[in-house]
């Protein structure tokens, strides 16, 4: 359980991390990029056999890692985008709503009995993403606020279906390091190619604020390997704890450290992902 509780902590740590860049000015692009290559670093040094990078294209995972880099450099910057505008609660139950989508993966793939209690929490979960992005704004403004929480839902299920698939059936429990490096540098090195298009000065305040979140993303995503990689534990117990747990850590978080304001509806929002992640996962 020491893992599964790391994994909660590290991953509630990004979305306060991604809001404090709107605080400091922090150009978001620019840290992503130095955040993917400090987790490359950090996933390298940490493999305990040496590493012959000619054969690494040959390795099962490597494929995996490749689709993954992609959707980690697009999704980060969704991530960063509805923490900053929506807020940490609402970017924190966007996110971990999205297991709803490994789980309709499992039906569709692997012919899983999909119950009528994950259907409905899976329609709760749909609901849930709706009540916590509603602000006391205009109808306008509700319904542009939507974009990024939608776009962050899905982009998320998507990563964690891909994570578990990938895991399972192609990373043995010697490579989870390596995988989770090589992970990173790739995603590093279609950050820079993203950078390029329009490139801004490099600052020194952008690095640092980097290499923190690097930290933490690697960090956020091993511990995840390794929860997911104890037998005694079903990946449905895992993604639960994982997913409820960083909901209500950051909307406390976003409560007491940013004053961020919830409404009636919002709580509602937060008290059916709860329900909806419990129903969707048993």
């Amino acid at each position: 359980m020491l893992y599964l509780l790391m994994s909660v902590l590290f991953s509630s740590a990004i979305f306060i991390i991604f809001k404090l860049f709107d605080t400091y000015k922090i150009n978001t692009l620019q840290a992503i990029v130095f955040n993917y290559f400090t987790a490359f670093t950090i996933g390298i040094m940490s493999h305990e056999s040496a590493i012959n990078y000619i054969k690494l294209p040959g390795k099962p995972w490597f494929i995996g890692a490749i689709v993954l880099a992609s959707l980690f450099i697009s999704v980060f910057n969704v991530m960063a985008i509805t923490s900053q505008k929506n807020g940490v609660s609402v970017a924190a139950v966007a996110g971990k709503m999205a297991v709803v989508i490994p789980v309709l993966f499992g039906v569709f793939l692997y012919k899983e009995n999909l119950t009528t209690q994950k259907v409905i929490g899976i329609l709760l979960a749909i609901s849930a993403v709706y009540f916590i992005t509603l602000k006391d704004k205009s109808t306008i403004v509700q319904k542009a606020s939507l974009i990024f929480p939608i776009l962050l839902f899905l982009g998320a299920g998507i990563i964690d279906t891909t994570i578990k698939y990938v895991q399972t059936n192609y990373v043995p429990s010697s490579d989870t390091n390596l995988f989770s490096g090589i992970l990173f540098g790739l995603a590093g090195v279609l950050g820079v190619l993203v950078y390029s298009i329009k490139p801004s000065p490099i600052t020194l305040k952008n690095g640092i604020a980097g290499v923190i979140l690097g930290i933490i993303n690697y960090y956020s995503i091993y511990y995840l390997l390794k929860a997911l990689d104890i037998k005694n534990i079903s990946s449905a117990v895992v993604f639960s704890i994982n997913n409820v747990s960083v909901v209500a850590l950051c909307t406390l978080l976003g409560l007491f450290i940013f004053k961020e304001k919830l409404t009636s509806k919002n709580w509602i929002g937060i008290g059916i992902a709860i329900i909806s992640i419990l129903l969707i996962t048993q």
